[in-house]
């Protein structure tokens, strides 16, 4: 082999070493460069299939969702439907003859559309109105409760477990039966709220779908009260759903954080105060005319010197309580007195400069 083979040999090896070197660091550059591929992406702004498939949000997405279910806590409602799971207790045994348990899973905030979507069907959705606060709610009875329910009133033997016939419209039977069951739960509920405000709830129509049982927009906020309802080994859940806007009139009172709350003020000192206030001595000066006169002739004022004013006797008078003036009337006599008759009220100026 000649020398110019070798070295025609020598720097194609050379120039095939530079190019791997040369491939090698651009690899390494496009993975330093790229972080995050594209899976990696997706799970963190939660768009991945798993989540999605799996009816949980996670990442950024799980933030926004969070961010917009909150909503302000309403204190006395955990007071008020403690009241109702005492008194759907026992109407609830009334009305079965049964050894009836009624417990509070727990009450939550969640959005009108995202719960409409999560509601598990076959079940009964009543929709009430609240006469006073002219607004709906939403009562949800689920499969399991439904079946117990009439197998109970039925007269159903005990320790046999209710027979569920799935993928059927209820009956007329059955729709009566729960009927029943939901007008006690309501007139308990309007119990509840009594302390606080008067209510009265009335069932509006009851439907399966939960098309045709929206009472609220989508992404307005709502109160969620899940109640468990045991009658040995039988039972179900009931879920109430009302609205913020429904108990927008009593905000104020949900507000508090105990019964009677007056956030700091003290009724026994207004009394006081006010009673006081109207036993005050007050001055009124009746004021029989006015006149501007100069400095001089002020000092030329005698025992005997006469001052006339534009004042005649069927004139009103004002009535001025300090500078004030408060009342304008004609003036008279009464039992020898001179007394001005109040015809009317002067109202105060404003102060207020625009």
């Amino acid at each position: 082999m000649s020398e110019t083979d070798t070295d025609q040999l020598e720097n194609t090896k050379n120039q095939e070493d530079e190019e791997f070197d040369l491939d090698a660091f651009t690899d390494d550059d496009d993975e330093s460069s790229r972080i995050l591929n594209q899976d990696e992406i997706d799970s963190l702004l939660g768009f991945d299939d798993e989540d999605i498939s799996g009816g949980e949000t996670s990442g950024v997405m799980a933030l926004i969702n969070s961010a917009m279910v909150n909503y302000e806590r309403l204190p006395m409602l955990d007071i008020v439907f403690d009241r109702l799971v005492r008194l759907m207790s026992t109407s609830l045994r009334n009305l079965t003859s049964d050894n009836v348990e009624v417990s509070l899973d727990q009450v939550s905030t969640v959005r009108f559309g995202d719960y409409m979507n999560s509601i598990p069907l076959p079940a009964m959705l009543s929709v009430f109105k609240a006469e006073e606060w002219d607004n709906h709610g939403l009562l949800v009875t689920d499969s399991a409760l439904i079946y117990s329910i009439v197998d109970v009133l039925l007269g159903g033997r005990k320790g046999t477990p209710a027979i569920r016939i799935e993928g059927r419209p209820y009956t007329t039977i059955e729709t009566k039966l729960v009927e029943r069951m939901v007008q006690v739960a309501l007139s308990d509920l309007s119990s509840a709220f009594d302390p606080l405000s008067p209510v009265s709830f009335t069932l509006d129509r009851m439907e399966t779908n939960p098309r045709f049982a929206t009472i609220s927009q989508g992404g307005n906020a709502c109160v969620l009260a899940r109640l468990r309802v045991d009658m040995g080994d039988r039972g179900g859940r009931i879920e109430i759903v009302i609205p913020y806007a429904t108990l927008e009139p009593i905000r104020e009172l949900l507000l508090q954080m105990f019964m009677g709350e007056k956030f700091g003020r003290d009724s026994i000192w207004e009394n006081h105060l006010t009673q006081e206030l109207h036993q005050t001595e007050v001055s009124l000066q009746a004021i029989l005319g006015e006149k501007i006169q100069t400095l001089s002739d002020v000092l030329k004022w005698k025992i005997g010197s006469q001052i006339v004013f534009n004042t005649f006797t069927n004139d009103q008078l004002e009535l001025r309580c300090g500078n004030v003036p408060m009342f304008r009337g004609p003036v008279g006599q009464k039992q020898g007195n001179i007394a001005v008759k109040i015809d009317k009220y002067i109202p105060p100026e404003s102060d207020e400069k625009l």
